[in-house]
């Protein structure tokens, strides 16, 4: 399946239903009067959050998307059908931006999130609607409201706990496909990733997303390489991986990425970081206490020593994962104390399900 991150798309909800014009003519009614019913109401369009998907590659295929119309008004004061929705249905993590590509529309951030992008056109009144002591024959209907219409982008960004960052080739992909049962491409060439991947990592009884994007290279911020397309999949990530090869230069490569993550903005220059020496099973012992010392002395704090290949240090790297993820039940059982008389989690029949 390709990846596909960004689509644009035209929307329009159903026009109403026009009334009808209509007057009862049965044997032995004298004076039947108008009986013409109102016409339907055009469908809506919505947007869905549904499981199971992490491209937006449908909306490449299809990219116009129109609610049915409603009925049209009938005699014996019969209403209009009203029109069928539309509901497209996208990855969680997708925003929806209008067609300036600036001005957010919704986010649809969790499991099930639905929200309406338009609503469809009323119908029109039928000439019963009309019908006064003045005018007790009136010869007049409404049209249905014409529905509204729009082009809006549909943005995906990827939902996970901890995100992999680094040069190209700094073994990212190596390090999701040892913890996850993710498969990326893995190669010795640069830019072997081309697009984000996601793997479920379970270590010591718990589970979280790992994230691994294209490599950044110097200058991505102002397109160079893959650019920053990618940077927004790990903006929802609480915490990063960065990894640093121990084969080159470790203290340059750790600053080029840094300097691209706080150009990019949007608050990844203040994610906490978790920072790892890589393809340690590629050097001798004084080539890896000089890396060590070079990336301390750029970052300011000492590194994790991993090899994916191997499993060396692999353990310690996937311990601090788990110290940076949010504890739920922790954030509950402080919720409940903070009230008077709360009940603790385990008290409140607290489960992942709720």
């Amino acid at each position: 399946m390709k990846f596909l991150d960004e689509a644009k798309v035209y929307l329009k909800c159903g026009d109403g239903g026009a009334g009808a014009v209509s007057f009862r003519r049965e044997k032995f009614i004298e004076f039947g009067g108008p009986d013409g019913g109102d016409g339907g109401r055009g469908g809506d369009v919505w947007i869905e959050a549904v499981d199971g998907l992490n491209t937006l590659i449908d909306y490449r295929y299809q990219q116009h998307f129109k609610a049915e119309k409603g009925g049209h008004g009938m005699g014996r004061n019969r209403t209009g059908a009203g029109g069928k929705d539309v509901t497209l249905k996208v990855p969680v993590g997708t925003q929806v931006f209008a067609e300036d590509n600036e001005t957010l529309i919704a986010d649809l951030d969790t499991l099930g999130a639905r929200v309406k992008l338009l609503t469809g056109g009323n119908g029109g009144f039928g000439n019963t609607h009309f019908k006064s002591s003045v005018n007790q024959a009136p010869r007049r209907a409404n049209p249905g409201l014409v529905g509204d219409e729009m082009w809006v982008w549909l943005r995906l960004k990827l939902i996970a706990d901890i995100g992999l960052v680094g040069l190209p080739n700094a073994g990212k992909s190596t390090f999701l496909a040892r913890v996850s049962a993710a498969k990326p491409k893995i190669a010795d060439y640069p830019f072997t990733t081309l697009h984000p991947n996601l793997g479920m990592v379970r270590h010591k009884g718990r589970d979280f997303v790992l994230a691994d994007i294209p490599g950044l290279i110097e200058g991505a911020h102002e397109g160079a390489g893959i650019g920053d397309r990618f940077l927004g999949h790990i903006e929802r990530c609480g915490a990063f991986v960065h990894l640093v090869d121990a084969t080159g230069d470790p203290a340059e490569a750790y600053r080029t990425v840094r300097q691209e993550l706080t150009a990019y903005g949007h608050g990844l220059g203040e994610k906490p970081e978790i920072l790892v020496l890589s393809k340690t099973d590629l050097t001798d012992e004084t080539m890896l206490a000089e890396a060590k010392r070079s990336l301390a002395g750029a970052a300011g704090r000492l590194p994790f020593a991993l090899s994916a290949a191997t499993g060396s240090g692999l353990e310690a790297v996937l311990d601090q994962c788990l110290q940076l993820l949010p504890s739920r039940a922790g954030q509950v059982a402080e919720e409940g104390e903070e009230g008077d008389g709360a009940e603790t989690a385990e008290e409140a029949g607290w489960s992942p399900l709720e």
